[in-house]
């Protein structure tokens, strides 16, 4: 496997959505539409050639997904090959949740994949998964699973895991794309990959958005227009924490250079004004706080949750992406701002990476 450094850059090296159809290059060239499997078998007996990537969703494509397997493309190579899954999975749904309205257009899906240069749909039926019923045996998510998605949707990601794990299984690939989007997800399926010895690279593709920021989600043809309009609460408050976190990096550094500080500091120190010279040296001294970033975000969806349409927030959290736990004051490093709100009765999710101190 590829480090993960490695594999954020190839992700970055990706190909950006765009709002139209791009043309597909040559090695994305094809002269039939994707294969449509519907078994393990017919899955198993497909002719493999090259190396194998895998891009595994539930339907209802859009270009987030179209992204991913661009992404898979490239990195098939010409000689390779692409599967694409469309599964919606019961497991990962908790009571009340949208199973039964989830969105299904398999014929879209296909069109969509074949556009992209994918050689295969892999869509099975529930009982081709899970034959007998759910299964008895399934992945656990661990502490990672019981924090912020996990909390508001207890078991929601033990469900997410055993049917990756069961795709990965049936699949075979020799690397596998998820969208960072659903950033604890990937978290946790690099966890499993890592932890249970599964034979693939796991890459993460960045999130796609709107042009208005909005990140991309099968779930946001549920939203009302003025919904819609008010679900961009979400990306302005990250966004607004990134700037906040950039422009402490930037006072940090102009503090912090040339010894104008020091020089400050001492004549302050000589007029007899002692605290504003230690003022002056923390200033100099202090790191981006995790706080304050957080707080931005925190203030900008309690605002939203007095619009109309109210944005509901379910959590904001600067995390420690290796643990998914609150990054503490005086952390350095990368880091990840996520935000879930509810819009409606539409539930969403975004986020973006940072990172606390010069990057390496």
């Amino acid at each position: 496997m590829k480090p993960q450094a490695q594999e954020a850059q190839e992700a970055q090296a990706a190909p950006q959505a765009q709002a139209a159809p791009q043309e597909r290059t040559g090695e994305q060239a094809r002269t039939a539409p994707p294969a449509l499997v519907r078994t393990a078998a017919e899955l198993a007996a497909l002719t493999r050639t090259g190396r194998r990537a895998v891009v595994m969703t539930m339907g209802a494509l859009h270009e987030g997904h179209a992204t991913l397997i661009r992404t898979a493309r490239r990195l098939a190579g010409p000689e390779g090959q692409v599967v694409v899954t469309v599964f919606v999975n019961p497991l990962q749904f908790g009571a009340g949740e949208d199973l039964d309205r989830y969105p299904r257009t398999l014929d879209a899906d296909r069109a969509i994949a074949e556009r992209e240069g994918a050689d295969a749909v892999f869509a099975p039926a529930t009982d081709e998964v899970y034959p007998g019923g759910e299964p008895q045996v399934r992945v656990t998510a661990g502490p990672m699973g019981e924090l912020l998605e996990g909390a508001t949707r207890p078991g929601h990601f033990d469900g997410m895991l055993t049917v990756v794990a069961k795709l990965l299984h049936l699949t075979a690939p020799d690397v596998a794309l998820y969208g960072q989007k659903d950033a604890q997800q990937l978290a946790l399926i690099r966890r499993m990959v890592r932890d249970l010895n599964f034979p693939v690279e796991i890459v993460g593709v960045p999130t796609v958005r709107e042009d208005d920021g909005l990140a991309l989600s099968s779930r946001n043809r549920y939203l009302a227009p003025a919904e819609r309009t008010a679900a961009l609460a979400l990306s302005r408050a990250l966004f607004a924490a990134r700037d906040r976190l950039a422009a402490e990096h930037a006072l940090h550094a102009r503090a912090a250079a040339g010894g104008a500080v020091s020089g400050r500091a001492g004549a302050l120190t000589a007029i007899g004004e002692a605290r504003a010279a230690a003022d002056a040296h923390a200033v100099a001294a202090a790191a981006p706080s995790p706080a304050s970033v957080r707080a931005v975000a925190q203030g900008l969806l309690d605002e939203a949750a007095k619009a109309h349409p109210p944005v509901v927030a379910d959590y904001v959290a600067l995390v420690d992406p290796a643990t998914f736990r609150e990054a503490p004051e005086g952390f350095g490093g990368e880091a990840i701002l996520a935000v879930a709100a509810r819009v409606g009765t539409t539930r969403l999710i975004d986020n973006i990476p940072l990172t606390f101190g010069a990057p390496e």
